[in-house]
């Protein structure tokens, strides 16, 4: 089975019916005769653009799939419930299995008030250079949740 297939027959899934996980998605794709390990499978999550959400993994635009992301501020007003800092630090939590495609969008913006990002469930950790800047960031991300 070659990669192109595989990763063709993923997107036929998702759009089918909601994949929310992927050993979920490992299933689905063994039922087609498609063996595909966890690490073949985030890669494929990767590559293909894959976000998760609410309702189940979903592809971003066509743009976000060539590195350009999907809109940050859209994004955050969808999944961003509430926003703490700590020195150079914020804490950004989402609902449970949305801080993952927070995090990525922000990656992919490549903001650069942003030193970089991790994900958990339902939190993002931002790294901020100073804490500054970290205020101004929560400034910014409390406005979209206004």
């Amino acid at each position: 089975m070659n990669k192109a297939y595989r990763q063709s027959q993923i997107l036929k899934l998702i759009r089918r019916r909601p994949v929310h996980t992927q050993q979920d998605l490992a299933d689905a794709l063994h039922s087609l005769k498609i063996a595909a390990t966890q690490v073949t499978l985030s890669r494929d999550i990767h590559d293909l653009g894959l976000v998760k959400t609410p309702a189940g993994y979903a592809q971003v635009s066509a743009e976000a799939s060539a590195g350009v992301g999907p809109d940050v501020e859209g994004l955050a007003r969808e999944l961003l419930l509430e926003v703490r800092s700590a020195q150079n630090l914020l804490v950004l939590r989402t609902a449970p299995a949305n801080a993952n495609a927070l995090a990525a969008a922000l990656d992919r913006a490549e903001w650069p008030e942003i030193i970089g990002t991790i994900a958990g469930d339902d939190t993002v950790l931002v790294v901020a250079p100073d804490k500054k800047t970290a205020e101004s960031l929560r400034a910014r991300f409390l406005k979209l949740l206004e």
